[in-house]
């Protein structure tokens, strides 16, 4: 009865390895769950059953029925999915109503999840239907910021929003918690112009790069977070940096590839973990232990130097 969460894998793909990671430190936590590693083309008849087409994909079982998918290396929302399920599996019977409002809960706060949302089949990157395909098209010609859902990946919402924003049919986008429309509803606000004042306009990466090296005195790229450092050069940056007593705010590079590529051509620095005093680039490990052995690391993060 309770959950199984299989990896569909591939020992070539480098996502694979860290979604591995990710996978282990989510079983430390949610000893209830069974988490399974499959190689992908190790088992073609299973892979070819549920329709696995790349990696990583990640099938969730309750009873032996699959009920959830994700497709690629989410950590965040694989965390997501593992939690809504386990805390679902663990609760025995929930009356209808309940679940109802806990539903419309979950879907207010998918539609609020960011300024622009867009409930599609499929991602931005692969679309899974002609109108979704426009829509994206649409967008990104107005360059316009958006955050996407793939309603393929959870058929409760699929459903359920449906019913919560009585629009029955997808691509669905909403601004600001507000239902603008399906594609129709698009194309007549660009063929009018008014798309551009009803949308959100994408902030330019190089923009948003200055205001993440700024978002605290001390700033840390690195491969995870201070509770879970995902590799052995950020572990030990995060120890140096403990060690020292000064406050720093991080930022995990595995969630966000615009900025995991973008800010190694920024700073002109290839490698991470990657540490900002007051907006400017000090360097990666290596520095940081020789300013450290210097007796000059405290001076530098407190901006003195």
């Amino acid at each position: 009865r309770s959950l199984v969460v299989v990896h569909f894998w591939a020992p070539w793909a480098p996502q694979c390895a860290q979604m591995n990671e990710v996978m282990a430190a989510l079983a430390k936590e949610h000893m209830q769950v069974t988490f399974v590693k499959l190689e992908a083309e190790a088992v073609p008849e299973v892979s070819e059953k549920y329709g696995i087409s790349s990696v990583p994909t990640f099938l969730f079982f309750k009873n032996s029925q699959k009920v959830d998918r994700l497709d690629g290396a989410h950590a965040p929302e694989l965390t997501k999915k593992v939690q809504r399920h386990a805390s679902s599996s663990s609760v025995s019977a929930v009356s209808s109503e309940g679940a109802k409002e806990d539903l419309n809960v979950r879907l207010k706060k998918l539609i609020n999840a960011a300024p622009c949302m867009l409930f599609m089949k499929g991602s931005p990157k692969e679309p899974r239907c002609g109108f979704s395909k426009q829509m994206v098209e649409i967008l990104n010609k107005h360059a316009i910021s958006f955050s996407s859902f793939d309603i393929f990946s959870d058929e409760e919402v699929r459903q359920g929003l449906k019913t919560y924003s009585n629009w029955p049919t997808y691509p669905q986008l909403y601004v600001a918690g507000e239902l603008i429309g399906g594609l129709d509803i698009i194309k007549e606000l660009e063929a009018s112009g008014e798309l551009d004042t009803v949308c959100p306009k994408a902030q330019k990466l190089e923009d948003r790069l200055k205001i993440l090296i700024n978002k605290a005195p001390v700033m840390l790229f690195m491969k995870g977070s201070k509770q879970v450092a995902k590799c052995g050069f950020s572990k030990q940056i995060i120890e140096i940096l403990n060690g020292t007593g000064i406050d720093y705010e991080t930022f995990d590079i595995l969630e966000d590839e615009e900025v995991r590529q973008g800010l190694k051509t920024f700073s002109n620095w290839p490698t991470y973990p990657q540490l900002y005093v007051k907006g400017e680039l000090v360097g990666g490990l290596d520095i940081v232990k020789e300013l450290k052995e210097s007796g000059e690391l405290l001076p530098v993060l407190k901006g003195e130097n």
